[in-house]
């Protein structure tokens, strides 16, 4: 069957000129900084290497026909590791040169190889225990034993797939760049908004002079005030928040280091930052991607947090003792 196809990335006017108007802002600012990017940082080393997860990352890059192809491979990768290439052509409503494309858009040869490696994950994942309903909506009358199974193995899954997505390079230079920060503004939106105070309280714990802003007026106002050493972490699952984008773009033209936590490397956040910290995320119901991405956030910025403690160790270590001992008398009282 042929279909007209726009196959592509898909991201707004706005957000491509914040991250176009911004790199040319920075670069003379940020004409000392060499910015390492790993080539290979969704999947692993081999194109077998989480597929699925390669997949999900890629999908808000594909439009038209691409897309149904991912949609339908990521629906049920079960049934997808044993259709012949026309098989998922036909249930994705495509054609076997599209799958081909796809094939080759994800990092394989052909779609052999794709089959191969949907297989080698789906097969480890049932060795690991996982749930092989995973995906399963879960129903208004299910037993919380279910709901609370179903939730965990999402969880145990994303940390995993984050935990293989993550560069531990990128951990270390953002928490280099933070041990040494005069200054230190976090930005994020709504559920973004408060993984990133999350951080904040951390970080101040331990003596950083690090700010979460969440009105876009006062973090503009903070992001305008940035200079060259200080730094800038914009948390954003989907990558496209333009709030977020803006004030990343403001601090990265001010010559700050800029940091993007988020779960797609292509994304316009991910573009404009000079660093890219990745998580992975296992919708379930009531929880789509943009709430069930709030544990890894969590995992991997515990990460980066204790990795700037032990970059200022005596610094961090003392702070923390001060601090337990200001708040120690206003805990409850223990009985004797």
């Amino acid at each position: 069957m042929a279909e007209p196809e726009m196959d592509g990335i898909a991201w707004s006017a706005t957000a491509d000129s914040l991250v176009r108007d911004a790199r040319n802002g920075s670069d003379r600012a940020h004409a000392n900084v060499t910015v390492h990017r790993t080539p290979n940082a969704i999947g692993g080393d081999h194109p077998s290497d989480g597929v699925l997860l390669r997949v999900r990352s890629l999908l808000p890059e594909f439009t038209g026909a691409l897309q149904r192809v991912a949609e339908q491979v990521l629906t049920d990768p079960a049934a997808a590791s044993r259709a012949t290439i026309v098989e998922l052509a036909e249930r994705s409503g495509t054609s076997p040169a599209t799958v081909t494309r796809f094939c080759r858009a994800v990092g394989f040869d052909g779609y052999a190889d794709l089959r191969l490696g949907i297989a080698a994950e789906t097969g480890r994942a049932r060795s690991a225990g996982w749930h092989v309903d995973i995906g399963r909506e879960i129903q208004p009358n299910d037993p919380l034993e279910r709901v609370l199974g179903q939730i965990m193995a999402a969880d145990t899954r994303a940390m995993h797939d984050t935990a293989s997505l993550l560069d531990l390079s990128e951990v270390e230079r953002a928490a280099v760049a933070i041990a040494a920060a005069p200054r230190v503004n976090i930005f994020g939106a709504s559920g973004s908004a408060l993984v990133g105070e999350e951080m904040q309280f951390s970080l101040h714990r331990i003596g950083i002079p690090v700010w979460a802003w969440t009105d876009v007026h006062n973090g503009l106002a903070s992001a305008a005030l940035s200079r060259p050493g200080d730094v800038a972490l914009g948390i954003s699952h989907s990558g496209e928040t333009g709030e977020t984008i803006e004030l990343l773009a403001e601090a990265n033209s001010r010559g700050a280091t800029t940091i993007a936590l988020t779960s797609f490397p292509r994304s316009p956040l991910a573009e404009l930052a000079d660093i890219v910290l990745l998580t992975a995320t296992q919708a379930t119901t009531f929880r789509p991607d943009a709430l069930s991405a709030r544990h890894p956030q969590l995992v991997v910025l515990d990460l980066l947090y204790v990795a700037v403690a032990q970059r200022t160790h005596e610094r961090s270590h003392a702070a923390f003792q001060r601090t337990a001992k200001a708040v120690h008398g206003h805990k409850a009282a223990k009985d004797s």
